[in-house]
């Protein structure tokens, strides 16, 4: 993300990420939201392939599964060379009010939660919700 961020003009205004997805509220300067989540996709799936596949990647258990499953995810598609990170698709949405905005926050925020992983928001690591608690985080939220 903080690559799209200097690079791509993303602006990050919620995100938490999963063990098999990621939420987003996102917004980008004059550059199609397609255009930016693709520009996304796109870096972050070259980025874990290279780790995936260094030569000193002892440190991840799960290595060799993990490259088996985008390996294979790959060699489904007839459009794709070698491998295959993200699923094909996203499910942007207008938010239109900040009722919805702050809805749909909540609605991320609350995701490790539901999902039994931490009893509170900011206790995930991988959500802004530590950014709003101010606590330490990954990703720079906008300053807006």
């Amino acid at each position: 993300m903080a690559y799209c961020q200097q690079h791509k003009g993303l602006k990050v205004y919620a995100y938490c990420i999963m063990t098999s997805h990621v939420h987003l509220i996102i917004s980008s300067n004059g550059v199609y939201k397609e255009d930016t989540i693709r520009d996304f996709k796109r870096y972050t799936s070259w980025c874990s392939n290279k780790l995936l596949t260094a030569e000193d990647t002892n440190y991840e258990s799960r290595k060799e599964w993990m490259l088996w499953m985008i390996q294979r995810a790959g060699k489904k598609k007839t459009n794709i060379n070698c491998f295959q990170f993200w699923q094909y698709g996203s499910h942007p949405m207008e938010l239109f009010s900040d009722k919805v905005f702050y809805q749909k926050m909540d609605y991320i925020h609350l995701n490790p939660v539901v999902s039994g992983f931490v009893c509170q928001p900011e206790d995930w690591l991988y959500s802004s919700a530590r950014n709003y608690a101010g606590l330490p985080s990954l990703i720079q939220l906008v300053d807006d």
